[in-house]
């Protein structure tokens, strides 16, 4: 019975990640439309994009320290129940400001679920199953941001019979390559009601993980969140968290500029849009699942990190050179397989590294780089678009490039033979990444 019960909760918690991370997707096609309808600039939608990864960046922390002295399950509530909100205000906002305010409370209120959810599996596994909990957490994550563009480009683009008080109110405009009518605020409104629906399945059968007499004031971290990465920075593995922030940093200058120079430059329509990144998510499972062992078991973690940096550097080189449409879809994906390389890499090199006792600070570390890196990449990534539709394809291949070449310095070129297998992690296992876009 015992047994029956977490699997049901781990069920929960696995629909709550994933209609998250949903959200969280099906906005990313969209947001070229919002900069063109509201005549705003490519940095406006760098801000848009990266308002989110800075409120989740700042408030993740507060929340997990709140569950652990109110318990896990009204913490669920409140974020889950804030996010069907923040939709609902971004699926009608009739001006940017009020949008990019929406889109910060959804990071603020969505920030509470991941940390809540792993601090639950830590309630309810023995250590032996943990890895399989939060590995199940990891896939829920990847199963929205797969899905989430691909269905919000989908939803924008469809022709849906909708009331005509409810379509006076929506975002809509002409998509002039596709001569149709895009509903800009339906994707917001479904990906609401999702949250909605999860709303009564995680009051009435999720149980509390966090018996009364554990519930605690958790203290709070010595020194502030910079102080703590520049220490980070400054260790034996500071060479591995600034290239988890340059990978991060990578991805999120793609993203942050993909859809709106895909529209601009080709006048591509949300759903093409969102097919692309679907297909990114999609091919990247794929590559985890058949490339990635074979290759690291082969090579090493040093020599494939170094190998996906010069990949994912030509397929900037090749959005910035080739200008088809069939060009940018090409060497997208080239970028994308580079970039599937690298994550699983720098992660595992971190867990070799890191002493056995100081696993979960090192995967912390790992994860505040990458936050900082989804932050910075969209912000630049807008304002370079402004400067010229291709600058930040160019600046994406330099910082490969400089990454390539301190991959070089740090773990020895890459035709040397491949480096004996640290031991100071303990052979722990290497665990997914979650992600927020």
């Amino acid at each position: 019975m015992i047994q029956h019960k977490r699997k049901g909760a781990a069920g929960i918690l696995f629909a709550c990640l994933v209609t998250v991370m949903l959200g969280f997707g099906i906005v990313i096609p969209l947001l070229p439309f919002y900069v063109s309808h509201f005549n705003a600039s490519g940095a406006m939608m760098g801000l848009l994009m990266a308002i989110y990864s800075i409120m989740q960046f700042i408030f993740a922390p507060l929340w997990g320290r709140l569950s652990d002295r109110v318990g896990r399950k009204p913490v669920l509530l409140i974020g889950v129940a804030g996010y069907a909100i923040s939709f609902a205000v971004m699926a009608f906002a009739p001006n940017l400001a009020m949008l990019i305010g929406a889109r910060a409370l959804a990071g603020i209120l969505s920030s509470a679920t991941l940390p809540t959810a792993m601090a639950y599996i830590a309630d309810t596994t023995e250590a032996k199953d943990r890895a399989k909990g939060v590995g199940m957490m990891g896939a829920a994550m990847g199963v929205g941001m797969i899905f989430g563009p691909t269905l919000g480009g989908l939803l924008a683009a469809a022709a849906l019979p909708l009331p005509a008080g409810l379509l006076g109110l929506m975002q809509t405009m002409y998509d002039t390559d596709a001569q149709r009518t895009i509903n800009l605020s339906v994707p917001f409104l479904f990906a609401g009601l999702l949250a909605l629906v999860t709303l009564p399945v995680i009051h009435l059968a999720l149980p509390e993980s966090l018996h009364h007499s554990l519930r605690r004031d958790a203290p709070r971290p010595d020194g502030s969140r910079l102080d703590q990465l520049s220490a980070a920075l400054k260790s034996p593995l500071g060479f591995l968290y600034m290239m988890a922030l340059l990978l991060s940093f990578a991805l999120a200058n793609l993203e942050g500029v993909l859809g709106l120079y895909a529209k601009q430059q080709f006048g591509l329509g949300p759903d093409r849009i969102g097919l692309l990144m679907g297909a990114m998510g999609i091919l990247a499972v794929i590559q985890q699942g058949f490339l990635i062992g074979p290759l690291t078991r082969r090579l090493g973690e040093e020599h494939v990190l170094q190998g996906g940096l010069i990949v994912s550097m030509f397929g900037f080189l090749g959005m910035a050179l080739i200008h088809s449409v069939w060009g940018l879809v090409v060497f997208v994906l080239l970028f994308n397989l580079g970039n599937v390389l690298l994550q699983p890499s720098v992660t595992s090199l971190i867990s070799q590294r890191a002493p056995a006792d100081q696993q979960g600070a090192a995967m912390g570390s790992n994860n505040s780089f990458q936050s900082l890196g989804r932050v910075v990449g969209p912000l630049w990534a807008g304002f370079a678009y402004d400067l010229g539709p291709t600058l930040s394809f160019w600046t994406g291949a330099l910082f490969q490039w400089i990454a390539f070449l301190y991959a070089l310095r740090m773990l020895g070129p890459f035709w040397q033979p491949r480096p004996a297998r640290s031991q100071a992690g303990g052979g722990n296992p290497v665990l997914p990444e979650g992600g927020e876009q």
